[in-house]
């Protein structure tokens, strides 16, 4: 919820500059939210070529798993709130 929280303020945010410096924004919010959907969606084409090309078959079931929750922004592993996941970067 929290990333949700900071995704959405962080929009507003852009959208009050944009406003203060009377600037349009780059796409009508439709168009760039359905790009941002292909991009999701693009990105999945490779793990299922990948499976493709190693003769693995790809199943509604396989789909569901590992494509749909990406797509989403659903499910994935719980993090536990006393082991917070820090990224480092080198």
């Amino acid at each position: 919820m929290k990333l949700y929280v900071i995704s959405i303020s962080a929009g507003v945010l852009v959208g009050i500059i944009y406003g203060l410096l009377n600037v349009r924004s780059p796409a009508p919010p439709a168009i760039a939210l359905l790009g941002l959907l292909g991009m999701l969606i693009g990105e999945q084409i490779v793990p299922l070529a990948t499976r493709l090309m190693k003769g693995e078959p790809i199943t509604t079931a396989w789909f569901a798993k590992e494509c749909v929750p990406k797509i989403t922004g659903t499910g994935g592993p719980p993090v536990p709130p006393d082991k917070p996941v820090v990224k480092t970067i080198e």
